[in-house]
């Protein structure tokens, strides 16, 4: 098992019963949100971030400038959120671009994708994943711009699978017709990372 990761805080936490349906097993209710990075805070700012799909598509690649993406339809989402560590947050308010917006015309040919971030971070999905209104690409947290150590400019948003799988500073989605690990997949955690099933590590 990798060094590069441990198995969460100790300790059980009784949860409120009303809140028993929203956080999935061997979570504890977090009112703040942790900073957990596996490396230093990417300082990206607006002029140098952009967003790319490329990869397995039957249609051209897409790139969006900050000013190209900020005039696509942007969706206000309030989602809990579940960290591997073992904290769940709920209600947070989160802006930003659907990738069902992004991936329209790209022709996706493949059935999965690796995210791909400033500072080389990596991180695999099935595209399943990231389509029918399961994942975006937001820039606003509780309405104000994202903060740097949270992934601002711009993260993954997919709330539905364990937090690691929404990629901080994120630059684009690369279309594959095949699964591969991400980083912190080659490092120990499970390909896809389901909070309710418990998908933390390789054996889980």
């Amino acid at each position: 098992m990798s060094d590069f990761f441990s198995r969460g805080f100790g300790g059980r936490r009784r949860q409120p019963d009303e809140l028993a349906d929203r956080i999935p097993p061997g979570q504890y209710l977090e009112r703040g949100f942790p900073v957990l990075t596996a490396g230093p805070t990417e300082q990206v700012e607006h002029g140098q971030w952009s967003f790319k799909i490329d990869g397995v598509v039957g249609g051209e690649p897409r790139a969006w400038s900050w000013d190209e993406f900020h005039a696509l339809p942007f969706e206000d989402v309030t989602t809990d959120i579940h960290c591997v560590t073992k904290w769940s947050k709920l209600d947070s308010r989160f802006r930003g671009v659907s990738l069902d917006t992004l991936l329209d015309g790209v022709e996706p040919l493949g059935g999965y994708a690796m995210a791909h971030s400033f500072g080389g971070y990596t991180t695999n999905l099935p595209l399943e994943d990231l389509t029918d209104g399961k994942a975006w690409v937001a820039t606003e947290y509780e309405g104000e711009p994202l903060p740097r150590e949270h992934g601002g400019p711009a993260r993954l948003l997919v709330p539905h699978l364990y937090f690691w799988k929404s990629a901080k500073w994120v630059a684009g989605i690369r279309v594959m017709d095949h699964d591969e690990p991400g980083f912190w997949e080659e490092n120990g955690y499970h390909r896809r990372g389901d909070p309710w099933r418990e998908e933390r590590y390789w054996n889980d």
